[in-house]
């Protein structure tokens, strides 16, 4: 399984050039069975990401574009009487399948925004009173354009809390860009992208993932970790137990993927800032002397002795 994995990572290298740890991180977030947000500026490459993995991994995917028009009903479907019968017939939403994109999700409405929260908790759609079951695995990949942005809204504190992390693709170095303007002459990189695993493989993986040992001081570092943000002088709003649950799941998962059976601090340290940032909020007086919640967090990750693991 850990040869799969290693699979999916170099097909996806194929469309995004000189991102190796971001391709890792989406793919621990996948096999931790968490949803991703990716915020950065357009053209960067965040949809070809997802639509790499969406061929690597060959799931059930769809697309959709967050406009102010879109409505809650496009998302998670509505009912409909069917003439000839007088029944109520579902008609499923763009969110029903393995791997949705919202692309550019803080371009829509709160309420639209929010119909997703059932899907990314539950893995189930409510319509009228009906639920629906969402096939497994499922995982929604969001893109958000950066906060103050023509047409952006931010995203509800419920909504963030729901993606397991929040990662950045940034903008390339000068040697990759001139990849990417090599393969573009003339072919698409998705083109080369070849469908490497299914969904019968990830669920598999998944539950290796889960399987993953943490000891009781690497848990109780992560705890503390989480406690320490909500005492932080800059923070107003620190991690809640489900960061740290979150953190614990990412953790598995990059143990997995360094193709070890038990959880060390430095994975906790590896994904620390991608599962926390988006989760706190720093204070008036963080923003008044220009500090920023990763400045926060590089302060409680520094502050908070992490155990010693015998490897």
């Amino acid at each position: 399984m850990y040869n799969k994995a290693l699979e999916i990572i170099n097909e996806v290298r194929k469309a995004v050039v000189g991102k190796d740890n971001i391709i890792a991180k989406i793919l621990m977030a996948i096999l931790a069975q968490g949803h991703i947000l990716l915020e950065d500026c357009p053209g960067v490459g965040k949809t070809t990401m997802v639509l790499a993995f969406s061929k690597a991994l060959d799931l059930s995917y769809k697309r959709m574009q967050f406009t102010p028009e879109i409505l809650p009903g496009d998302v998670v479907g509505y009912t409909v009487i069917n003439r000839d019968t007088g029944k109520q017939e579902y008609r499923p939403g763009a969110a029903l399948c393995n791997l949705f994109l919202a692309d550019e999700i803080n371009r829509t409405s709160s309420k639209t925004q929010s119909a997703l929260l059932e899907a990314m908790e539950e893995g189930s759609i409510t319509v009228d009173g009906t639920t629906y079951i969402i096939p497994k695995p499922y995982t929604v990949i969001a893109t958000q354009n950066p906060i103050g942005s023509t047409g952006t809204q931010l995203l509800p504190e419920s909504q963030m809390d729901r993606f397991i992390i929040k990662l950045s693709i940034g903008y390339p170095r000068i040697s990759d860009e001139v990849r990417i303007l090599k393969q573009k002459q003339g072919s698409n990189p998705l083109d080369s992208v070849k469908k490497v695993a299914d969904r019968n493989d990830i669920i598999a993986m998944q539950q290796s993932v889960e399987n993953i040992y943490i000891s009781d001081e690497v848990y109780e570092y992560i705890a503390r970790l989480a406690d320490a943000t909500r005492s932080h002088p800059l923070i107003k709003m620190g991690a809640s137990p489900r960061a740290s649950i979150a953190l614990a799941r990412m953790c598995r998962a990059a143990a997995w993927v360094s193709r070890r059976e038990y959880v060390v601090p430095e994975d906790v340290q590896n994904v620390f800032f991608d599962v926390f940032e988006h989760r706190i909020l720093i204070n008036a007086r963080a923003g008044i002397n220009g500090s920023t919640p990763h400045a926060a967090l590089e302060d409680v990750l520094k502050n908070v002795v992490p155990p010693r693991i015998n490897n």
